[in-house]
């Protein structure tokens, strides 16, 4: 079938009527300065790119889910609502959901949008807006004099808002979805009579002819010109859409493999909604545990490979018939374990902010996989050894980013040694990952040929919560509120506080490079953070007990706690972390090591 082409009033008319999305394609993502640039492309008469259709036959309407355009889009809402295709004609968007999305949303929808800097939570921080243009913008004028717009060349005065923007000499503004009520040449010539009767006495002759040009262009751009240039294919057969679909994407914004898959899915799940179920899991597995996750779909798919036993390397050629068997027979068990994991490494105070590898946490789920376990929550001995161990093993492998980059090898290589040990007993192969990954050149744990860069850990750095973490006997960071505190105040040794006490430049800097070391942070309760706040430490030790210096590692000398002994503060720490280091995570490792001379050069003061 040769390309055919319509007016954008004509294809927007037959959205969510005729028109609709497959499960396949991804979440509309444009943001309004996106949608602002079609219009105006459009407005200059630019080509906008062709579309691509897959007209479905009745008889196999119901094969397939299908989805409605968004037409009042909230900002970060990726969800679209599922349709009904019963007495349809039923056209599904392949390419092109992006700009008919932005079409729809301009002209007859809205884009809401949260306030600047407010929280999510309040539906009060959240603004309906409009697309409106102003009718008296001279778009010969270059848009290197309009500063909101000169980076993205836009001439027309397109732009959204919550209300009318108000009348000013020289610009009148118009609802853009106004232009949908022209259905003729006589209610065009209406709206443009009753618009121009609103201009006031001091419009220039100028002002009116623009605003006849910019009204009459707009009209014209929705309702005369055939700018929706489109290919329909025809061909009922999924494998033969989905390898269009695939190459007609493959050149713009790359789709998520599990955008691909869960159609596929969906068709071969009994009764189930791929689409749906994982989705709505994601959502769960991020907003609806005690910690806040930033799971996406795509760790999903693996975990579902990986916990089949299946090849786990993500790629569309191991999601076959056999294997969404077998995935569809797992699938109960594989959402439990991962709520399990999950709910695990919350506690240990991991979360959205600090797992800095999803795929770290697939060998932990796979052990609970096979060794059929919870989230080891109960207070049973083994239960708190194997919490303890996997603890250990995740902030190490996280810190030295063991599964950064490719890690298909190091995934596949960490499931057959647990697979192998978990025949033998319940334990978590903790020395058993540590060697067999060292092997392949993966260090997974803390030694001497990598303490140096965990004593750089500074403050701000993703991996700063979870080595403090190690210095601590806890496993339960995600039950309480913890804060990392600086145990010499930043606010005490700014390079402004020191000059006025006129310390000299040369300390200030060797301060400057010592007060966000790890030696000088600390992990406490939210609120006993609070009442420290910037309280000189050498006075605010003594309202602790006996047993804080040794629960925090805080040196004995009381001299060292002085704003200007900060360094030298800062290096007795650091080895006093060693040697905690040494006696409790490097157990594991040669405890012939000896401990590093972190007081060489130090600088007394």
């Amino acid at each position: 079938m040769a390309y055919a082409s319509t007016t954008i009033a004509r294809a927007v008319g037959q959205i969510n009527r005729s028109y609709f999305l497959p499960a396949i394609q991804r979440p509309y993502v444009w943001h309004p300065d996106q949608i602002v640039s079609l219009f105006d492309s459009l407005m200059k008469g630019y080509p906008i790119s062709s579309f691509l259709f897959w007209q479905v036959e009745p008889s196999r309407r119901d094969d397939w889910d299908i989805y409605k355009f968004m037409e009042n889009f909230r900002q970060g809402n990726v969800h679209n609502e599922l349709a009904e295709a019963d007495g349809r004609d039923i056209t599904l968007i392949l390419d092109g959901q992006q700009r008919l999305t932005s079409l729809l949303i301009g002209l007859q929808g809205s884009y809401t949008v949260r306030r600047k800097y407010a929280r999510r939570g309040s539906p009060d921080n959240w603004v309906r807006q409009n697309l409106y243009l102003d009718l008296l913008k001279d778009a010969a004028v270059e848009a290197s004099e309009d500063a909101d717009n000169q980076d993205i060349g836009i001439t027309y005065g397109f732009k959204f808002s919550s209300t009318t923007p108000p009348a000013a000499a020289g610009h009148m503004w118009m609802k853009v979805g106004r232009i949908l009520d022209c259905t003729s040449d006589d209610k065009f010539d209406a709206l443009l009579t009753e618009i121009e009767d609103t201009l006031p006495e001091t419009a220039t002759r100028a002002e009116s002819r623009r605003l006849q040009q910019n009204l009459n262009r707009l009209y014209r751009m929705v309702w005369r010109d055939e700018v929706v240039s489109y290919f329909t294919e025809t061909d009922q057969s999924y494998d033969r859409v989905l390898d269009i679909f695939i190459r007609a994407n493959d050149g713009g914004t790359k789709l998520s493999k599990s955008d691909l898959l869960l159609s596929m899915i969906t068709s071969k799940w009994n009764g189930v909604s791929a689409r749906e179920e994982i989705f709505g899991f994601v959502n769960h597995l991020n907003t609806g545990l005690q910690g806040k996750n930033n799971v996406d779909k795509d760790l999903v798919m693996k975990a579902c490979l990986l916990l089949s036993d299946l090849d786990h390397v993500y790629k569309v050629g191991n999601f076959t018939t056999r294997n969404l068997a077998i995935i569809e027979k797992n699938w109960g068990e594989i959402k439990r374990v991962l709520e399990a994991t999950f709910n695990l490494i919350n506690r240990f105070g991991i979360d959205q902010d600090t797992l800095t590898s999803g795929n770290a946490i697939l060998p932990i789920a796979y052990y609970l996989f096979k060794t059929g376990q919870g989230d080891l929550s109960a207070s049973t001995p083994e239960d708190a050894r194997n919490s303890s161990l996997i603890q250990r093993w995740l902030i190490g492998v996280l810190i030295n980013g063991v599964f950064g980059g490719t890690s298909d090898n190091t995934i596949g290589a960490a499931r057959a040694i647990v697979k192998d040990k978990t025949r033998e007993g319940k334990s978590f192969p903790y020395k058993e990952l540590v060697d067999g990954l060292a092997l392949r050149g993966r260090l997974t744990e803390l030694n001497d040929s990598n303490i140096d860069s965990f004593l750089d850990t500074t403050y701000g750095r993703q991996t700063c919560f979870l080595a403090l973490s190690l210095l601590y006997d806890t496993t339960t960071w995600g039950l309480t509120n913890y804060h990392i505190d600086h145990i010499i105040p930043r606010s005490l040794v700014e390079p402004k506080v020191l000059r006025s006490g006129n310390v000299p430049e040369t300390v200030i800097e060797r301060i400057q490079e010592s007060v966000n070391r790890l030696g000088n942070l600390q992990l406490l309760r939210g609120q006993e953070n609070l009442e420290k706040s910037n309280q000189p430490f050498d006075q605010w030790i003594h309202t602790r007990d006996e047993g804080f210096r040794d629960r925090h590692l805080i040196p004995g000398n009381e001299g060292l706690y002085n704003i200007l002994q900060l360094p030298r503060f800062v290096k007795e720490r650091e080895r006093l972390i060693v040697k905690h280091l040494k006696q409790t995570i490097f157990s594991h490792s040669d405890l012939s090591m000896g401990e590093p001379d972190l007081m060489k050069d130090a600088h007394p003061f």
